[in-house]
């Protein structure tokens, strides 16, 4: 996948923040970005993982903020949806795994049952090494797996995998305890990014984590995907 730079005007456009905001941002150490000929240079890239961190950081409000750049930046895909990306082929309640290590494996599996990925010891490499970079559990029980960077050359397109296993277990050096995991295959980056927001505000819903918990199949899981996306989209 070629990457691209942005100046100050294009990532400006990009995050609809004035130059003046994304010049201050950059001197600042507040966005990723190098300084070549006495002006900015952003990878497009390095932007991306850099929205990524906002995401995972943020509360709600902010989430909703994120979520509107993300909308504005790439208005073909303003009607994204989880389920679109989560078939039942993709579901597994409860996953068959007991250790981090069969979780990605199991995780991977799972997710190139929908047809939309072909070489599932690939993407378990991938996000094993994004695993090692950063862990992606999160302190409400559920983790975000995915690799950092597409992995177009295994992927016809999109998909999101979701498991729940029985009992939680440690997944990060923190041993941290997860029970629901999120598979994020995603075709490149600004859709990564969106369906990174949008799982990041549908698990902020107390209702949805609950419904996961207690789903005793996989047509009861995605059925609570469907629910709380009928949530966010009336707010």
């Amino acid at each position: 996948m070629s990457e691209e730079n942005f100046d100050v005007a294009g990532l400006a456009a990009y995050l609809h923040l004035t130059p003046d905001q994304v010049n201050k941002m950059a001197q600042r150490g507040r966005l990723p970005g190098r300084r070549v000929s006495g002006g900015w240079i952003f990878s497009e890239a390095e932007v991306h993982h850099w929205l990524e961190q906002q995401i995972g950081a943020s509360d709600l409000e902010q989430l909703d903020k994120v979520d509107a750049v993300l909308s504005r930046a790439d208005n073909i895909h303003n009607d994204i949806t989880i389920a679109s990306f989560c078939s039942l082929d993709v579901i597994e309640v409860p996953l068959q795994a007991r250790t981090k290590a069969s979780v990605i494996r199991s995780m991977s599996s799972l997710a190139a049952g929908g047809g939309m990925l072909w070489d599932p010891a690939a993407m378990a490499e991938a996000v094993k090494a994004r695993e090692e970079l950063h862990p992606t559990a999160l302190d409400c029980g559920v983790a975000l797996l995915h690799p950092r960077r597409p992995q177009t050359s295994i992927l016809a397109d999109s998909v999101v995998a979701l498991g729940r296993t029985s009992q939680p277990l440690p997944f990060s050096d923190t041993g941290q305890l997860t029970d629901v995991f999120f598979l994020l295959a995603s075709y490149d980056d600004r859709i990564h990014l969106r369906i990174l927001s949008r799982i990041s505000r549908m698990i902020t819903d107390e209702i949805f984590l609950g419904q996961l918990r207690e789903a005793p199949d996989a047509a009861a899981a995605r059925q609570a995907i469907l629910d709380v996306e009928e949530r966010i989209d009336e707010v």
